[in-house]
């Protein structure tokens, strides 16, 4: 072999490792098979450390779900109520009235009323079956009763046996909630008050395999996935009852892996603890199903009342299916909003409903011929009357903390009258429309309605829009009253020993304001009308006769007087008090008037009646406080020249609206300028306070009797009135004076006119008239004398 080929050849002796090579291959290996073990053991401790940590997350979610639902008290919101209705024979009441109360409150015409919140009418009577309510003075159960009417009173009131019924009560309507800062309202319902049909529904609509899985359902959401794409649209959700259940009450509805996981982990931990109708139970209670302004309506219990004004028990076929429908998006199925949506979305859950057995399908054929029923009024749908409920949490304010009132589930029982604020709100709003100015910013206004007697308030509206939240010009526009100061004025002269009769100089005055100013007030027409009795100066609203009065009284004594009459407010000892700059809401203008009205008795108005505890225990009670303010013989007096302010002076637009035979008394208001329009009167039943004006106090070109005193009317003329009157106090007596100059005159002598002042006050006659008519009267003449003034 030649030696190029032999170096060619590998040499079997070079290849050969010495025996340090062989060391250090073993070392080598040695060192990867460390290395290997020792990655080994860091990934196995690693994963027992996440073994661990998820463990202990396990555990912590475990605690987490089991210490809420185990403890499961949810903010029970305070749900506020309007006053009942109580039934009576002699009742002033229309049959139409009692119609419209009873579908206010979701009563269900039926051909045969045999459930209760049913009825029907037939003729001139209706039969019906009141609601089971628990009461602040005891539980009244359901019940069956007759009630017949005679033109518009209450003529019969018999039960189911014919029987006689001193009272029937019909249940409270629920006009709002004082609820937490996160805005969620509920009712709670217990298994017992859920018909079986809604748990039925959901499990067919939502989760069919309730009852089979274990909080998540893979087969479910295979199902759902399969149906989802066969048929082009949602039929059916992936997500479980119980993980709804989850998300609404422990996470929110980000839509992230980390959420979903957590969401799963926490059904399975729910499912492990409690049973089926626990979490089912839970769920009626805490599902999102609306919104309502800055409220969040929760649950089935109040998701009733919201869409359908009664309670879940009442609901029929075709509104369950409603109800479920609007579980798979409140927004996105809002019946208001989306009725066309909602509505082929509720079928759906009819035919799934019929298909599954849960219902016959001739019955889910006949529910899908159904309207909706969605009560679109949300007045009769346990909504909020912004205005009043700001009332009612202020006075709660003063006696319950604020966490008492959002989770301790109080119920609060009010004076609100729905009927009187339905018409108070249309009066306001087609008033301002009506004398809205073209090229101006809207007109705004308020009223307040209040019951003399009791010094309750029975509605507040506090904007044209009366269903929307924000300012309340009812409590908070404070503006100047004009006119309406100007009974104060001649009550404190009354008091001071001036009569009716009184003659005061309606001439042009100086009064000296400082040392340079002088203020020189005129009338409204500029005239001066020279000497008048009170009782025109005041009809009259006669600016230069009442600063004469006033400065003659005293300006203090003025300011004294409104204090006596209720108004907190401080005030000023300055001339232009007199005619009316001072600055109150509404409210409180309402609070000076109804002290007029009672005779001089004041009262602080109040729209609380009482409170409940959860479980029916009387907690407080709100009686009438009444403190005398002025002598009621002087009251009186001032009264009876209001009535006259309706009779001759000007309010006579309004007195001639009301309904015949009406006495009333009043009192037109207007600021500096036509910027503030107000007029407040009262019967023996109804006292009403309204104003109107610009936000940003433009001049409205409107005095109290063109624009507020048009409002009054509209208000007044829709409500069973009762004409003012009170008994003649001891010490007074009636004389007949010439209306025009306040002189004694009777008959066809002069422009006669009965007045009520002290006994034994003497009026010079009016000349030419014969007789002495500067003498009192006898008994029989003045009974003769006040019947005439009564007259209309």
């Amino acid at each position: 072999m030649s030696r190029k080929a032999a170096r060619g050849k590998p040499s079997r002796r070079r290849s050969r490792r010495s025996p340090g090579g062989w060391l250090w291959a073993g070392l080598g290996r040695l060192g990867r098979g460390i290395g290997w073990l020792l990655r080994q053991r860091v990934v196995w401790a690693t994963l027992l450390v996440l073994l661990v940590a998820f463990l202990a997350y396990l555990a912590w979610l475990d605690r987490l779900v089991t210490s809420r639902f185990d403890g499961r008290r949810w903010d029970l919101p305070a749900h506020v109520y309007a006053r009942p209705l109580e039934l009576y024979e002699g009742q002033s009441l229309s049959i139409d009235g009692l119609v419209a109360e009873l579908q206010r409150l979701g009563y269900r015409s039926m051909p045969r009323p045999d459930r209760p919140g049913s009825f029907r009418r037939v003729g001139g009577r209706i039969e019906l079956v009141t609601r089971p309510f628990d009461f602040w003075d005891g539980p009244q159960p359901a019940q069956a009763a007759v009630v017949g009417f005679s033109s518009s009173t209450l003529s019969m009131l018999r039960d189911n046996t014919g029987g006689m019924l001193p009272l029937l009560r019909l249940d409270p309507p629920l006009i709002g909630s004082v609820f937490p800062a996160d805005g969620e309202d509920r009712i709670i319902v217990e298994p017992d008050d859920v018909p079986a049909l809604i748990p039925a529904a959901l499990r067919v609509v939502e989760d069919r395999r309730f009852e089979q899985h274990h909080g998540i359902d893979v087969l479910g959401i295979m199902r759902a996935l399969f149906v989802n794409l066969s048929s082009g649209q949602v039929r059916q959700g992936a997500s479980t009852l119980t993980q709804q259940l989850v998300r609404s009450y422990f996470l929110g509805n980000e839509r992230t892996f980390r959420r979903k996981a957590r969401e799963a982990l926490m059904s399975l931990l729910l499912e492990l603890h409690y049973d089926k109708a626990d979490i089912l139970n839970a769920y009626l209670n805490e599902i999102y199903l609306g919104q309502d302004g800055s409220r969040a309506i929760h649950g089935f219990g109040l998701a009733s009342q919201f869409y359908f004004g009664k309670p879940l028990a009442e609901l029929q076929l075709h509104e369950v299916a409603t109800l479920v429908a609007v579980v798979r998006g409140p927004s996105w199925y809002d019946p208001r909003r989306h009725p066309e949506r909602v509505l082929a979305r509720r079928n759906m859950v009819l035919k799934l409903l019929a298909e599954n057995g849960v219902v016959e399908p001739a019955q889910a054929d006949a529910a899908s011929l159904r309207k909706l029923g969605v009560v679109l009024d949300h007045n009769v749908a346990a909504s909020y009357y912004p205005a009043f409920m700001a009332l009612v949490n202020r006075e709660l304010a003063e006696h319950y903390r604020e966490e008492d009132l959002t989770t301790a589930g109080l119920r609060v029982f009010t004076s609100l009258d729905p009927l009187l604020q339905a018409n108070a709100e249309s009066a306001l709003a087609e008033g301002v429309k009506r004398l809205q100015r073209a090229g101006k910013p809207e007109l705004e206004g308020a009223v307040v309605l209040a019951d003399p007697q009791t010094a309750e308030v029975l509605a507040v509206v506090g904007g044209r829009r009366a269903g929307f939240e924000g300012y309340n010009r009812a409590l908070e526009a404070r503006r100047p009253i004009g006119s309406l100061v100007k009974p104060v004025v001649y009550l404190a002269a009354l008091e001071d020993g001036y009569t009716l009769a009184t003659r005061i100089d309606d001439a042009p005055i100086e009064v000296r304001l400082g040392r340079n100013n002088i203020w020189r007030p005129r009338n409204f027409d500029n005239r001066a009308h020279g000497e008048v009795p009170l009782v025109r100066a005041l009809a009259e609203s006669m600016n230069l006769a009442t600063v004469r009065l006033g400065m003659e009284v005293g300006v203090p004594r003025v300011v004294e007087m409104l204090g006596r009459l209720g108004v907190g407010a401080k005030v000023q000892a300055n001339p232009a008090l007199l005619l009316g700059a001072v600055d109150l809401a509404p409210l409180e203008v309402a609070q000076l008037y109804s002290t007029l009205a009672s005779g001089g008795y004041r009262s602080p108005l109040r729209a609380v009646r009482g409170v409940q505890g959860p479980d029916g225990t009387p907690l407080a009670q709100f009686p009438l406080s009444t403190e005398q303010a002025v002598e009621p013989a002087v009251a009186y007096q001032l009264n009876q020249a209001l009535v006259q302010v309706m009779r001759r002076g000007t309010g006579r637009a309004a007195g001639n609206r009301l309904p015949p035979g009406i006495v009333a008394a009043g009192k037109t208001g207007t600021s500096n300028d036509l910027r503030d329009s107000w007029f407040a009167g009262f019967t023996q039943n109804l006292l009403g306070v309204v104003w109107i004006g610009y936000d940003d106090n433009q001049p409205t070109g409107l005095t109290g009797a063109s624009g507020a005193m048009s409002v009054w009317s509209a208000v007044m003329g829709q409500t069973s009135l009762a004409s003012f009157a009170a008994p003649l106090p001891a010490g007074l007596a009636t004389i007949s004076i010439d209306y025009p100059t306040g002189l004694a005159a009777s008959g066809d002598c002069g422009d006669p006119l009965v007045i009520v002042v002290p006994e034994g006050t003497r009026v010079p006659p009016l000349p030419g008239c014969a007789g002495d008519e500067g003498q009192s009267m006898d008994l029989a003449g003045r009974t003769i004398e006040w019947l005439r003034g009564l007259m209309p």
